[in-house]
Order: C-alpha cells, then structure tokens, then sequence
C-alpha cells in the first residue's frame, strides 16, 4: 500500500514538473505577443495591489526594472481568469501549497500558468522579509518586523546579565540512603539533582557545591567532620557521555580535593572518605574497590555480587574489615596486602529478609543491620566449628539476637554518645530509641504527609534531623515533635508560575501536589493535595489573588491564594490542559490543551468568575505555548508540530491567516520557543523538543530557555539570528521543563523535571529589573538596521535525545545509571 502511494506521488511530480515547464513557454510566447499590443494599465495597477498586500507598503511600487514589469501584471492577470479572487486570498495569507492543491484538485486547464505565476509573485512581494528556519524537515516562516531593516547586519552577542545560584529547594530522599549529615558548623549537609547543598539550620542560609556534572547518588563525611566525598552517577549531555566519579572536596571552602575513578567506574558510585576511600560501582558486578584519598589511586578491587549492594563502611574497630549489606546478604571483607577475602553472614535458623537495609556498629564492635522484616539483627564472630566441619573449619559471622523493632522495613540506623541507637520505620513511620542492650527508650511518630524515614542525623544527642521517602528534612525532638525545614515535589514538576507583584511563585506537578513557595524567604508558604488529576501548567491573574491550574484531564481549578479553597472550575475536552495564560488586563483566560484547542473565557470579579467566550481553532497539534498581545486583544500560540498561528480574540477567536500583519505586534510575554524574536535560542540542528520552555525578562532584556540537556541558557533579547551566544548553567539532573522570572526580574527559577528540584537564581548586573525596558531592546536591534537584501532558510534535523531522571532511565533513549554507595577507612594504615 505505501509503494503504491510513494508511486502516485512521484507521477504527480513529474506531471507537475512538465505542467511548469509549459506553463513557462505559454508565458514567454504571450510576452511576445504582447509586444505588439498596449498593456492594460488597470490589471497591472490591481496586481501590484496584491503584490503589496503582502509584503510591501502601501506606496511602494514595482519599478520596470523589477522582474515582473507591467506586462509580465497583465500576463498573470490574463491567466488567473476565474480564479483570481481564490488567487488574491492565498497570496495575502502566504498558504500556497493550499492554493496548489486548489487549483489541481480542479484540473484548471491554466493551473500549471497559475503555479508558475504564484512563484514568481511571491519571489517578488515577500523577498526581504521573511526568513525560513527548519525542525525536523518542517519549514517555518518568521516575518521580519518593520524596525529591522538589515537581518543581516545584526550582531548577536551574551547579555551582561548573568545568573548565581541563590537556593535550592528540595531534598532526594525518596530513592537514596544515607544521605543526610549534620557538621559541627551547624550546616546540614544533602544533595538533590547536581548539587550538594550545605543549610544552616539555625541561620537559614545555603551554601552549594556544583562541580557535579550529574545526578549526585551517595554522599559521606570524613572522621574530621570538614572533608566530604559525594558520587555522581552516568549520564549524557547531548551526544558526550558523562563519567561516573567521586569528588573529595573541603566543605569549609567548597574546594575540591580530588577527584577519584573517573574513567574507572562503569556506572553510578557512592561515597566515603578518609585516609582510605572504599566504593560501590552501580555496575552489573557491584565491584567493590579500595582509594587513597590523598593520591587518588586505586589500592584494590573485587567483584562483590550481582544482586544489588546499599550499603559499605569500614569497621572501626578494625581497619582490614569491610562490611557490604543488600539484597538478602550480609559480606564481612578482609583486606590484606591488596587482596580481598570474603565471608558471608549466616542467618542459621532466623528467617532470612529479602534486603538487609542497613548497618552499624555497636559500642563493642558487633554489627547492627536492620532489614525488610522490621528486625534488628546483631552480628558476631563465631569460633570455628572444628567438631563439625572438621580441622580446616574457619570463624564465622552468625547471628547473635535478633530484635523486633518496626512494622516493615527498617530503612535506617543512626549511632548516639553513649552507645544508644536510634532506628527508622518505613510502613509505620517510627523514630526509636534504643539502650546500648537495645531496649527501647522512646519513640515518635511523624506525620504521613512527610513518607517514611529514609534516614537520621543527630545534632546534639535530644534534636534530631529526619530525611524522609516524600523528599522532606524534618527537625525536632522526642518531646517536641518534628517540623520541616525542607520540602518538595516527589515527582515530574511542569507547572510553575510568578505572582505579578510579589515575590512568591506557584508549582504543580505529578505528585498531586500543589506549592505556593515564598522565594524572599526561601521557604513555602502552604501546599494542598489535588484528589485525582495532577497539575502540568498555572498562571497568576494579574489581580494577584487568584491562581488557575490546568490538570491532566482537561479540567481546571482557580484557587484562592489566601483560603486555599477552589473558588471556580471548568473542564474543556478530555485530554490534558498544557497552558494556563490570563490578558494583560485579566479580562480573559486562555487554556490551551491537548486537544488542539485554545479556550478563550471572560473573567471578572476579580478572578472569581469564568464564562466561556470562545474557542479558537485551527492547530492540527496539542497547544504547547501561548503569550497574549500588550492590547489584550491577540494571542500568539505555538503547537506539537511546530507551527505558529495568531489569533484575533477580540474579533471573535478567529485565526488570523496572514501572519504578516503580527509581525509588528507587541506581546505582554513571550514564551512561546517559536517566533522570530527568540529564533538564536535554537542550536543548528536542534530537534524540536529540545527546548522546553522559555521566558521573557519583564524589562525585555534577556530571555531565559530550559533545555532538554539540564541546562539553563541565558541570552539577550531579542535573539533573531541563528547559533546566538549565551550564558549557560548547571545545577539540574533532568530535562528542565520550566522556567520564570520574578515580577521585579530579580531572580529566575527553574524547574526540573524528575530531579524534583527548583532552582532559584539571582539575575545579576544589566542595570536592573523591573519594567520600562521595552526601549532598550528595540534600540538594541535598531543600532544594527539598515537594508534587507535577500531571504535566508537555515535547515535544522537531528533525532530526539531526551535525558530522563536515572530512576526512570526506562522511560529514555539513552542508558543511564544510578549510584550505589561507600564508605571511608579511618585514618589508619591499609595492611
């Protein structure tokens, strides 16, 4: 079936190739005639009209040196007979192709004249001012606007402002374990996406370490309480793959120290640090290997097991041992004189768990591991059973007592002065005290909202900092209970938008949850739990009380900033809403769906009240990005196969179908990532979702763009020219699906995607935000202006490359890795 149509398609080319060719010696031999004949000055005067419908102004004239004199007018006027008025309409909206299949679909004895005539029509009436770019093989128009008068002239250069990590907001504990730290200096110690955060629990301020180029996995502090070792795991940005590694680095001074296996490792690894390092490669083998911390050269190395490994530390009591723990073992490693021996833990007659969650170790040197079954296990050294298994029988690692202590899982244990033991539930969410014999002593429970313990630090021996599995840090006490210091999604996050006048931002993701983050005081201000939909997309109104919230069922909310309570809901179609944009003047809201639909609804009582007051049609894909005119009265959309279209929303949301009338009109945002003013944010050869999201500064001076590769790009605006030049930014470990600025441009935040992570950053220098900066970009193209000489296409192709979280590496085309674990060697002499 498809050879067949690949057959008739090529027939008609070549019919259509043949009817052009005659169609050039009928006009020639006319021309000729013509000679001998007076022109008709009227069809030469109407023709130029159309010519200067669309593309010209209206005094401009075709000169007789043109290419289409008058006689060439009156020829095409000649030959366009009945189909002139069709003629007229498609030139002034560009649509050709449309005009073509018109014309053969009548099989018009003067079709292949017509063609010919609209080739060479429009050569002459859109010349100069349009330009082509191309994603994945599909053409798009940009009309140049009127102040640009040289396209090519124009230089593009990196805007003076630039962007500085100001606070991360999040915490990676639903997938990762042991790693939460409390330092003598008050800090708090975790990570989320590529960072490393370092919070003052007490003084509420952040300091980060960012020489990640990856999703860190595994975290650990040196015995002196200022090294620390954190491990990154695999991954890819674009086409370069980047090495899983450890970095050893000074937590005073954010300096790094060494940087260990990088090359070596084969995934993901996790950390630990000390005069020795010891380290879990996430690869198949789960190899185990010994570093010094100082030369950063391997030591020795041993293939662990092929089920999966959470844990390894060193013995204190005993620098040759090493413990490993996972999925249903227990390994006691012996190093000596670069070799490793291996003896396995024997459960005997206790049950023996599918994961042995974590381990360590007592005052007396036995080992504490808790497991899947809700026990606590203490391990010792048996002597040799020479009774049994005869003269060469060995010592061996049993089970001394086993302790019930949780409903579930036991996800972690954390040593106290002293000797006691505190230990983390997972099913039913308990913190316990044990006794140095572990009795238990006291025990809390903290609120479902925040998940299970995924681990503990101590801060004096009463207050306590708890990572949980829904990404929270929780500080408190026995007596007083917990409160979280750290919040965040759990999930994809996509919806994020600024408050018009203040500083606080809203987001929505996956999870169900929804946020109102304070952004001048770092913190959130209340989250609300959705009942079934999740939220993918938001927007302030412009009053500033209200905020809406498309979901992922075609429904929407507005909720009340200050009650929480839903005030107005609607739904449109049944598939999920992508834009959520209220009118400059707030007396719309337009939701763009799935569907390919743009809802237009009247809003009033400020924001409380919706009627339906059209729907704008005309998109053959699902709406991805819309922006309204200053005026109120138009809107700009973008859609899944890359189109640009216009609407007339006062009008009666009707499609403007000459998209060269828009080129002049001033837009109240612009995120939009196709239009003619952001063209440079696309690499050469970009494919079409490479680019998420981007965001307009408020003083129209710079453009922020959230990439598919984890990076944030900051570039002048406008940017129009191809391969503009940037400022770019790590710190995400996923897609970055959103990006915004604050009402007064002081600071951008970012979103990723399942990093589960919020950047925010501080815009410096430029002269400052706010608004009245719309000067200051059209001076900036208007310095550069002068003649448009030709038309320019750039083509753009390349295969989707889309870099996912490493927990959901199944969902990408590309293979990425996680990390596992290590743990250090005091600071004693390997033998």
């Amino acid at each position: 079936m498809m050879e067949v149509r690949l057959q008739a398609q090529e027939d008609e080319i070549t019919l259509l190739k043949s009817s052009l060719a005659d169609a050039l010696r009928r006009i020639r031999l006319h021309d000729h005639q013509l000679s001998f004949h007076p022109v008709n000055p009227g069809a030469a005067r109407v023709l130029n009209q159309v010519c200067c419908s669309d593309g010209c102004t209206s005094n401009r004239k075709l000169s007789s040196s043109s290419a289409f004199d008058g006689r060439a007018n009156c020829t095409m006027a000649f030959f366009l007979g009945d189909h002139f008025s069709i003629f007229m309409t498609y030139i002034r909206n560009s649509l050709i192709i449309e005009m073509i299949l018109h014309i053969k679909a009548h099989e018009n004895r003067n079709a292949c004249k017509i063609v010919n005539v609209i080739y060479v029509l429009c050569s002459v009436s859109l010349a100069g001012h349009s330009i082509k770019m191309f994603i994945r093989g599909r053409p798009i128009t940009m009309y140049i606007p009127s102040n640009i008068q040289n396209y090519e002239d124009l230089k593009m250069e990196p805007p003076s402002e630039r962007l500085e990590l100001d606070w991360v907001y999040g915490y990676r504990g639903r997938d990762c374990r042991a790693n939460l730290y409390f330092l003598p200096t008050g800090e708090a110690v975790y990570f989320i996406a590529c960072v490393v955060v370092l919070y003052h629990i007490n003084n509420r301020t952040q300091r980060h370490y960012r020489k990640h180029t990856d999703c860190v996995r595994c975290l650990t502090i040196h015995p002196d309480k200022v090294r620390i070792a954190s491990g990154q795991t695999a991954g890819v940005d674009k086409d370069k793959p980047l090495l899983p590694c450890v970095h050893i680095w000074d937590s005073t001074t954010l300096v790094t120290l060494q940087q260990i296996g990088l090359g070596t490792f084969q995934r993901g690894v996790g950390s630990d640090s000390g005069t020795f390092l010891c380290v879990i490669d996430d690869s198949n083998e789960h190899m185990l290997s010994v570093w010094d911390c100082n030369k950063g050269t391997k030591h020795a190395e041993v293939k662990t097991t092929n089920e999966a490994v959470f844990s390894v530390d060193f013995n204190p009591s005993d620098s040759a041992n090493i413990i490993t723990c996972g999925k249903s073992h227990v390994y006691f490693w012996t190093l000596s004189t670069g070799q490793f021996t291996k003896k396995q833990g024997i459960f005997g007659k206790y049950k023996k768990p599918k994961f042995i969650q974590c381990f360590v170790f007592s005052l007396t040197g036995d080992v504490l591991t808790g497991d899947s079954e809700g026990n606590i296990l203490t391990w010792g050294k048996s002597a040799a059973d020479v009774k049994t298994l005869g003269k060469g029988a060995k010592e061996t690692f049993q089970i001394m007592r086993q302790t019930r202590a949780h409903e579930g899982s036991v996800f972690t244990l954390c040593n106290l002065q002293g000797g006691a033991l505190l230990s983390g539930g997972g099913k039913d969410r308990k913190i316990i005290r044990w006794s140095a014999d572990l009795a238990p002593e006291r025990e809390c429970e903290i609120p479902e909202k925040y998940g299970a313990v995924r681990t503990l630090a101590d801060v004096d021996g009463e207050e306590l900092l708890v990572g949980t599995t829904r990404n929270a840090i929780l500080r408190g006490t026995f007596s007083d209970g917990f409160v979280a210091i750290v919040q965040g999604h759990v999930d994809e996050m996509w919806g994020l938008a600024t408050h018009p006048s203040q500083n606080v931002f809203f987001t929505c993701g996956n999870d169900k949850q929804v946020f109102l983050w304070n952004a001048e005081e770092h913190k959130m201000d209340w989250c609300t739990t959705l009942e079934v939909e999740y939220g993918l997309c938001a927007d302030f109104s412009p009053v500033g009380s209200v905020v809406s919230v498309g979901l992922s069922t075609g429904r929407w909310l507005v909720l009340d900033l200050f009650t929480r309570e839903v005030i107005s809901e609607s739904t449109d179609g049944n598939e999920q809403l992508s834009v959520m944009r209220y009118s400059p003047d707030g007396s719309f809201l337009a939701v763009g769906s799935h569907d390919n639909f743009i809802y237009i609804y009247s809003v009033t009582e400020s924001g409380r009240r919706y009627t339906r007051f059209g729907r704008c049609n005309g998109h053959s894909s699902f709406i991805t990005h819309l922006d309204w005119s200053k005026d109120g009265k138009y809107i700009m959309s973008n859609s899944g196969d890359y189109e640009i279209l216009y609407w007339d929303i006062a009008g009666g949301c009707k499609l403007l179908r000459n998209r060269f009338e828009s080129k002049d009109r001033e837009w109240a945002s612009y995120t939009c990532v196709l239009g003619f003013h952001v063209m440079g944010v696309w690499l050469e050869g970009s494919d079409g979702t490479d680019i998420n999201a981007l965001c307009r500064s408020h003083s129209e001076r710079v453009v922020a763009v959230a990439d598919d590769f984890c990076k944030v790009h900051l570039f002048q605006y406008p940017c129009p020219k191809l391969k503009a030049p940037s400022h770019r930014y790590e710190g995400h470990g996923s897609h970055v699906t959103n990006v915004c600025f604050t009402h007064s441009d002081s600071h951008l935040l970012s979103m990723g995607g399942k990093d589960t992570c919020i950047l925010q950053w501080k815009v410096m220098g430029g002269g400052g935000g706010g608004g009245g900066g719309v000067g200051d970009s059209r001076e900036r193209v208007n310095r550069r202006t002068v003649t448009l000489r030709r038309r320019l296409s750039v083509p753009f192709a390349v295969p989707l490359r889309r870099q996912f979280h490493p927990d959901h590496a199944e969902e990408s085309t590309l293979t990425l890795h996680s990390c596992t674990c290590v743990r250090s060697l005091r600071n004693r002499t390997v033998r």
